[in-house]
């Protein structure tokens, strides 16, 4: 069999690194950037970037084994991270044939990949490797968890989560779903509402639960502070001097050919011109490319400095030590948190209690240790929250004892109670919506004057029709925007107020919109013209 890309066949027949240093270095190169970018598009964009490629040995012809460079690919770097050739292994049988699969007439169809175990022949050490046997392992069982059937890859999505979530009623997966809103998202578990239309299984908002596990991950890396600041900066140091090493392999491998180039055109007769005009063409051709590689690496060498400066240093740990102003800054991307996670976090169990506010977690992290904790959604209505009943009557009791609904605001929030959503306190006016909620009318000023407002029939002021469908007047106002309901707006004492038509057969209906859930629906793209 022919070798892989950065190997040659000596006449004895043993398999040795290609001799080339260039060729070596690129080699090594996929693997470092695999090690930090964890999928093949970032070791693909990375080598792009830096303008790397990769060397291939010309098979056959008149140049049978010269070495010539390709811009990297996607198939290529694939072939080459699944290749155990790399970790010094020979390797039979990774894609068997399976006869039930074979095409008539099409002999290379019906292949098969194996697992390891199922490999027909496997020696390792066979020869010279670019990378441990065990670095491959890990290798594979990243590529593996970036399938979607697996964890799936980074996103560039602000959810830190994605893949990880793992539903606690059902044990399928669950999916970040974005909202139109910029920065609003939910993990949802509809899996089998999209294969078997059922209902959907549970959901809960992405920022609660990212928030939570965020603080984690700060707890999980603080004791490593300083270590995580010398190994960035020590790293980044390396990482520029490797770029550097193969700037300058590359600038030797022109003037080589430079030289090569100059020899033959010396060498060649005078009176031989019909040679020598080609090989004067072919000697400028290399001159100009030289010449245009050192340009290039000038442009490098002032866009990015060959060693750390000490005021890098210094601002390196000082960001490291600071994790969190390292986690929130600018340059760092949502795939690169949703990594560090993802080293850190191997699954999270995650379980709505019924449709309340409580959400009970489970982190399951790498090395087999758990944490668990009781967490709070938002939730739509009052009426989901667990303590509903309980914060009802603690509201009541409080107005007995002639407490005003500021002040009942301030108990409530210090006793450890919370609005279902939008706000983690309560105010005055959402306690006088409790009260109104039981009977008990304490209205603001412009409130009580609401009472003196002239109407018609079935004609309904924004607060009373809020108190009657028992819903937040800012919803009510929402669907006054939308158009849902029919309002008109007046002016009484210089002040506005809306007044809303609905007879018995609209509130009816207004209440069944109220008990319609909300979905979150992913945009459809704009089909092309």
């Amino acid at each position: 069999m022919p070798v892989a890309m950065g190997f040659v066949r000596q006449l004895s027949g043993t398999i040795v690194k290609d001799p080339d240093e260039q060729a070596q270095s690129a080699i090594g190169r996929v693997f470092e950037l695999f090690e930090r970018k964890r999928t093949i598009n970032g070791v693909l964009v990375e080598l792009v970037s830096q303008q790397i490629q990769m060397p291939h040995r010309v098979a056959g012809g008149l140049n049978k084994g010269d070495l010539v460079w390709r811009r990297p690919n996607r198939a290529t770097l694939s072939n080459l991270l699944h290749n155990p050739v790399y970790a010094g292994a020979y390797a039979y049988g990774r894609r068997p044939t399976d006869p039930r699969k074979k095409i008539p007439g099409r002999p290379s169809t019906g292949r098969t990949v194996a697992g390891i175990n199922d490999w027909e022949v496997l020696i390792k050490d066979h020869h010279p490797g670019y990378i441990s046997w065990a670095q491959y392992e890990r290798n594979v069982r990243q590529l593996q968890a970036n399938t979607a059937q697996a964890l799936g890859a980074a996103r560039k999505g602000a959810a830190l989560l994605s893949g990880l979530l793992i539903c606690g009623r059902c044990g399928l997966r669950m999916a970040p779903h974005y909202s139109s809103q910029m920065g609003q998202y939910r993990y949802s578990c509809d899996r089998m509402k999209i294969d078997y239309a059922e209902a959907a299984c549970q959901s809960l908002s992405g920022l609660s639960l990212d928030d939570y596990v965020t603080a984690q991950i700060f707890k999980a890396l603080q004791p490593a502070a300083l270590e995580i600041s010398m190994a960035a900066a020590e790293g980044q140091a390396i990482e520029r001097q490797k770029q550097v090493k193969y700037w300058l392999q590359r600038l030797e491998r022109a003037h080589i050919d430079t030289e090569r180039a100059a020899r033959q055109y010396h060498a060649v007769e005078p009176e031989n011109r019909l040679v020598a005009r080609t090989l004067e063409r072919k000697w400028e051709e290399t001159m100009n490319t030289e010449l245009e590689l050192k340009a290039q690496y000038e442009h490098y060498l002032l866009g990015q400095p060959t060693v750390l400066s000490e005021e890098e240093r210094l601002a390196i740990q000082h960001l490291a030590q600071d994790i969190p102003s390292l986690w929130e800054a600018e340059t760092t991307t949502a795939m690169d948190r949703q990594t560090i996670v993802r080293q850190l976090v191997e699954r999270i169990l995650v379980t709505v209690i019924g449709d309340t506010e409580k959400v009970q977690t489970e982190i399951h992290w790498h090395g087999g240790q758990l944490t668990h904790a009781w967490l709070d959604r938002p939730v739509a209505k009052l009426e989901q929250l667990a303590g509903y009943q309980a914060m009802m009557s603690r509201v009541k009791e409080l107005q007995s004892q002639t407490c005003t609904p500021s002040q009942i605001a301030e108990k409530l929030n210090t006793e450890g109670w919370k609005p279902p959503k939008r706000r983690q306190t309560f105010n005055a006016t959402m306690v006088r919506c409790l009260l109104n909620r039981q009977g008990i009318r304490i209205g603001t000023q412009k409130q009580q004057h609401t009472a003196n407002i002239p109407r018609e029939a079935d004609e309904w002021t924004l607060t009373a029709l809020a108190n009657e469908l028992k819903m937040p007047e800012p919803t009510l106002y929402s669907w006054i925007k939308k158009g849902q309901v029919r309002a008109r707006q007046i002016k009484v004492d210089s002040r506005s107020f809306w007044i809303i038509t609905a007879n018995q057969q609209e509130l009816a209906e207004l209440r069944k919109l109220r008990t319609v859930k909300r979905t979150w629906l992913k945009p459809v793209a704009e089909p092309i013209q």
